[in-house]
């Protein structure tokens, strides 16, 4: 169980949460990842906050640095070969702290196009650069007619086009394509994996003494014959280099001893081979009074978080009151108000229903006023919609009256923390409806609809990122050209949370709001909220694009995760599809850690509002490639046939509740709810005896597999280690300084006997199954055991 402070995620230490902190840093400063050979900057804000900066930075030469004080960024020009780790030495208001810098070192691949006519401008783009159309242009320098582009790229696959004229053509010298889901196809571009084993610090161990905390790792240094020296080691306490005092190294254990004295309250010890020839993942132990985290201290973080998406009226009816759906032709039920309600929440925080679900955060969809009638949607053939799911506001402080009143609203947040759970609020500052005063008092806040070539600034998702509307009904502010708008809406995102007591949000649209408003609003949030209330918001963002878009949004000073779905689009892939290898998910898995680390805050899911249910796919009522299938929904909605699609969907979870990142789960799929587009994936909820025989087998092991993750530190603090990834299997350990734990998935349609070698570093001598209680005593670390189809086990390492 959730104990009452909860959720005091990283950046906050109780006794720096002062008012009066002046330029005291009060977050967990998270490292810079930089691509050898490749230009970068980064704004000081987004490192850390302080109500005022002073600060100057030590010179590193290394990373090709220069700090401009002025616009207080710091930019970055590593060489090609740089890797590893660089500790950049710097001060704010006198006192001294480090910035941990990760260069990683790139492979360059070359493209290459000859195109049979003469065009005006050609450019590379894809999704190893968020298909950008302008970032790559390619040139002929040869003069023989063949255009080139050169990209750097990490294992994996990718797609991309060559973008011609404003016109985009598949690379015709390349017979490897895929479906883009909507009609077209990309070509196909792959990055193998070096097979070599990578060096690797694992955790060994922690004692707890009255005089201090011990805790050890052990290097690995994969296939590189290294030998590891005091100067390689990077022990950060907090935000400084660890007293020398304090570490020792012996072989290859490094050893850690901190005075209890300097233990006191929230601490976070990291620990990191950095050398010029050696790079090692990075270990994160956060500390409570000097013990680990467990998520039985007395503070807890959002690292403990499982997130359930709740799109109100489609959940349950509690007050039938207030169930007026909107009359007008053409308007199918789907697409209406279908009578779910705030009350009906409280009802089920009332039954226990998340509580035994094992959730301890509820995500809002928007709470704020919708129009009573009903819009069509732009794209053919142009169906009529309501505002239910929220994102059509019309007022900023009037909620929905579908939903209910804001003191139902206010009680359904109450209700909530009654019993240890959190909810984060939906929040739109993309766009509002055009019924809003804001649009009707101050159209000088938003962009145009119509662009200077006669187009529609319509759904240019990529191509006009910051300004495209979404409906010509919903403006799209433009905060570029209007401070006063960005002040008014960070404004009115702290009223909301002051109002209601509500505990962050998740932000719609990211990707099309500038990063200078996400400054602004957590600049503002943490000045007004979180310093003085001691209280530590969580912010998830929704955006599609590559991982320097996404992540470019991720840090102190804007959110504190966006969604990964990177990783779920190869993730449901791999599960699904027996042609493809878990070796394609193992690579993605890779990517995100290098850019978010392995102990990170991004979010997990298998099904979402915006995309077509896992079942849909696993039941072979959609194709893998197909992205967008509205229609599927309005004249075929899909039904589970087979049982053994829940098995993968069972399997996807135990993926899914094992890995790091924050899970979330949308609403009916704990039981394994279908759906193709929107508003198919969109239905009424069920509950009970409205669930089959396979559905409730389903919730059952939801509800077993999230209390696994909430009653073992290893799934929400640990590493990440793979120990194998093919065609049959995925095998991967989570270590803490608490325990280890053995996860392994077979999606082959027969029992596989598993294969494995634990690493030598955890002297493994016993595994026990976590959800059956059986017992395997190994022999020298070798693993050996059948795995049923379609299924999964989960092992604690002794």
């Amino acid at each position: 169980m959730f104990i009452r402070k909860m959720f005091l995620f990283l950046m906050i230490i109780a006794s720096a949460c002062a008012p009066d902190s002046g330029g005291k840093i009060h977050d967990l400063i998270q490292p810079v990842n930089l691509k050898a050979g490749q230009a970068d900057s980064v704004f000081v804000s987004d490192i850390f906050y302080a109500d005022d900066y002073d600060v100057s930075f030590e010179q590193n030469d290394d990373l090709g640095m220069r700090f401009d004080k002025e616009k207080n960024i710091l930019y970055f020009n590593p060489p090609r070969d740089l890797n590893g780790l660089r500790l950049v030495k710097f001060t704010q208001h006198g006192e001294e702290y480090v910035l941990p810098v990760f260069s990683r070192t790139q492979k360059y691949f070359t493209f290459k196009f000859r195109p049979k006519k003469k065009y005006n401008s050609i450019n590379l783009f894809g999704s190893f650069n968020g298909w950008n159309r302008s970032t790559l242009p390619m040139t002929d320098p040869d003069g023989d007619g063949v255009f080139v582009a050169e990209a750097s790229m990490d294992p994996g696959m990718y797609e991309y086009k060559f973008f011609v004229d404003g016109a985009e053509i598949t690379d015709p010298a390349n017979p490897d394509s895929i479906s883009n889901g909507m009609g077209a196809y990309n070509s196909v571009f792959k990055v193998e994996e070096d097979k070599s084993r990578k060096p690797f610090l694992f955790v060994d161990g922690f004692k707890l003494n009255k005089e201090n905390t011990e805790l050890s790792f052990l290097i690995n240094t994969g296939d590189i014959d290294y030998n590891v020296t005091g100067k390689d080691l990077a022990v950060l306490f907090g935000n400084k280099q660890m007293p020398f005092k304090y570490v020792s190294l012996n072989g290859n254990k490094i050893s850690i001893e901190i005075p209890s004295s300097q233990l006191k309250g929230e601490k976070f010890v990291r620990v990191c081979i950095g050398g010029k020839n050696l790079s090692t993942n990075m270990q994160t132990v956060i500390l409570f009074d000097g013990k680990p985290a467990d998520g039985k201290n007395e503070e807890s973080t959002w690292y403990d978080a499982v997130i359930y998406s709740l799109l109100t009226d489609r959940f349950n009816d509690g007050d039938k009151s207030i169930n007026k759906p909107i009359k007008a032709d053409s308007l199918f039920d789907k697409a209406n108000y279908n009578g779910g309600d705030w009350q009906g929440i409280i009802d089920k925080l009332d039954e226990g229903y998340f509580t035994e679900l094992g959730i301890n955060t509820i995500w809002l969809f928007p709470v704020n006023d919708n129009p009573n009638e009903a819009y069509r949607e732009y794209p053919e053939p142009h169906r009529w919609f309501t505002g239910y799911h929220g994102y059509w506001p019309i007022d900023h402080k009037r909620v929905e009256e579908h939903f209910g009143t804001m003191e139902t609203l206010k009680t359904l947040v109450n209700k909530a923390h009654e019993q240890n759970i959190k909810v984060l609020f939906d929040f739109v500052s993309n766009h509002v409806h055009e019924q809003h005063p804001f649009y009707k008092e101050h159209p000088e806040w938003f962009g145009t609809l119509n662009l200077p070539d006669g187009r529609k600034n319509l759904r240019f998702w990529d191509e006009f990122r910051l300004t495209t509307w979404f409906e010509p009904y919903m403006p799209s502010f433009d905060y570029l050209g209007s401070e006063e708008a960005i002040d008014v809406m960070t404004e009115n995102a702290v009223w909301w949370l002051k109002e209601t007591g509500a505990d962050g949000y998740r932000h719609d649209a990211v990707k099309h709001v500038p990063n200078k408003f996400w400054r602004a609003l957590t600049s503002r949030l943490k000045k007004e909220i979180e310093i003085p209330m001691g209280k530590k918001l969580y912010q998830i963002g929704e955006t599609f694009g590559s991982y320097d878009l996404i992540s470019s949004y991720v840090n102190n000073g804007q959110l504190s995760s966006q969604f990964n779905f990177n990783l779920y689009e190869v993730a449901f892939r791999a599960i699904i599809d027996p042609g493809k290898s878990f070796g394609d998910l193992d690579k993605e898995m890779k990517k995100t850690f290098a850019v978010y680390g392995q102990l990170h805050l991004m979010g997990n899911i298998m099904d979402s509002h915006d995309k077509n249910r896992f079942l849909a796919y696993a039941d072979g009522d959609l194709e893998l490639s197909q992205w967008s299938a509205a229609e599927v929904g309005w004249a075929n909605p899909p039904k589970v046939d087979n049982p053994q699609s829940y098995k993968m969907a069972k399997m996807y979870y135990a993926y899914m509740f094992t890995i790091p990142g924050v899970p979330v789960v949308y609403y009916g799929s704990e039981f394994g709810m279908t759906g193709a587009s929107d508003p198919d994936n969109r239905r009424m909820m069920k509950f009970g005896d409205q669930l089959d025989k396979e559905e409730k087998s389903m919730l059952e092991n939801t509800s077993k597999l999230i209390h696994l993750r909430n009653n073992n530190s290893a799934l929400r603090y640990g590493d990440f280690y793979t120990l194998k990834a093919d065609k049959k299997f995925y095998a991967y350990t989570r270590s803490d300084v608490n325990q280890r734990i053995l996860v392994i998935l077979n999606k082959s349609n027969k029992t596989e006997r598993a294969e494995l070698i634990l690493p030598a570093e955890f002297n493994a001598a016993e595994l026990t199954d976590m959800l059956t209680g059986d017992q395997i005593v190994l022999e020298r670390s070798a693993v050996s055991f059948p795995v049923k189809a379609l299924d999964f086990r989960i092992f604690e390492i002794k």
